[in-house]
């Protein structure tokens, strides 16, 4: 059996409860059963949120991320609220703004996601769409194919474009570093 329970995190408005949508729609895509649950703080825009997402090759049981495999997070007090529940052998993927302490063997992965979206495509509103670009890329836990098809059919239109540069950011900023 084949299960994944992934966690992204970071700021109210930076579209992770869309970016685990998509990441679920894609894994139907692959064929595999998916769940997807989201939260955000009372402050909605700017409090943390985390959008947790379950893909497994059998049922899925229940529906809420129970031992982390997967964390992605995009700011220091997401990191700090919810960091806790990563398996020890998880692989951590966190923003390089983000000061986190690798521990155990957790695989840990600091990416400029934040720094690249704003500098290179100059729309952080697709923060997003680069974030799970980099997941996919150090994760394989789903094809570059069925995200791409899951963004373009989550992704209002008139840019499609856009977001397709951005998921090529993602991949491209995550094989810059030491997969």
């Amino acid at each position: 059996m084949e299960k994944y329970e992934i966690r992204l995190s970071g700021s109210g408005g930076q579209g992770l409860l869309l970016g685990g949508i998509i990441l679920a729609e894609a894994a139907v895509n692959d064929g595999k059963n998916a769940v997807q649950t989201q939260s955000y703080g009372p402050e909605a825009r700017g409090g943390a949120s985390k959008s947790e997402v379950i893909i497994s090759t059998e049922e899925i049981d229940f529906p809420k991320v129970r031992n982390c495999d997967i964390l992605l997070s995009l700011t220091q007090k997401a990191y700090d609220q919810y960091c806790i529940g990563l398996k020890e052998d998880g692989i951590l993927i966190v923003d390089s703004s983000v000061s986190a302490e690798k521990s155990g063997d957790i695989k840990m992965y600091s990416v400029p996601i934040l720094d690249a979206t704003l500098n290179d495509l100059g729309k952080p509103m697709v923060t997003n769409i680069v974030a799970l670009g980099v997941l996919v890329e150090i994760t394989k836990v789903i094809t570059k194919e069925s995200l791409e098809q899951a963004v373009l059919e989550r992704v209002p239109k008139g840019t499609e474009d856009l977001n397709k540069k951005a998921l090529s950011l993602g991949y491209e900023i995550a094989s810059r570093i030491n997969i």
